[in-house]
């Protein structure tokens, strides 16, 4: 299924939203959220979710929709390739508010803007999940290897990038929650 690998990094991404809803409660409690924590959510908000993920979408699903018939200017495409320019939006707010956090202790702004990254993650996961990847499946059953291919080619190459694996990521997000179900005691 020419969606799987997709869904399998939503399933990374929704436990890093996990741990940052977490986080977000820590800071509203007048919690200090140590860098070790804060440094692989920006990290993996970054590389692998826009990097690595967003790039499988853009440059292999997208298109072979596109071949299929559904416009990329309109619809469920443009849609998502909206969302995509928004979540690194929010994504680079998120980091230089964790930097300010980290030099002041404020943590008004990095609530702010982890809480907007989780809503809107969670909603565009939502929508990929439940309406484009079953429009995809539909379309794209006689071209699933091929797809498939690339998805895999290009989260090899993206993540070669950005110097990591997908093993190291599947690790990251293990420890991140981990580390953040510790700042809860």
């Amino acid at each position: 299924m020419s969606t799987n690998s997709l869904r399998r990094d939503h399933d990374l991404i929704e436990k890093v939203i996990k741990s940052m809803e977490t986080t977000i409660q820590l800071l509203n409690d007048g919690k200090k959220i140590p860098e070790f924590i804060l440094s692989p959510v920006i990290d993996f908000s970054k590389n692998f979710t826009d990097v690595c993920h967003h790039s499988k979408e853009e440059n292999s699903l997208f298109p072979a929709l596109e071949q299929a018939g559904m416009p990329r200017n309109m619809g469920p495409i443009a849609m998502m390739l909206m969302d995509h320019e928004r979540s690194r939006e929010i994504a680079k707010y998120m980091e230089e508010s964790a930097k300010e956090y980290m030099e002041s202790g404020n943590s008004t702004d990095l609530v702010n803007h982890m809480q907007q990254y989780v809503e809107h993650i969670t909603e565009h996961l939502w929508k990929e999940n439940n309406r484009l990847f079953m429009m995809a499946e539909a379309r794209l059953q006689y071209v699933s290897e091929k797809v498939d291919k690339e998805l895999n080619d290009i989260e090899e190459l993206k993540l070669k990038e950005v110097g990591k694996t997908r093993e190291q990521y599947e690790s990251l997000v293990e420890k991140l929650a981990e580390d953040v179900s510790k700042q809860e005691n």
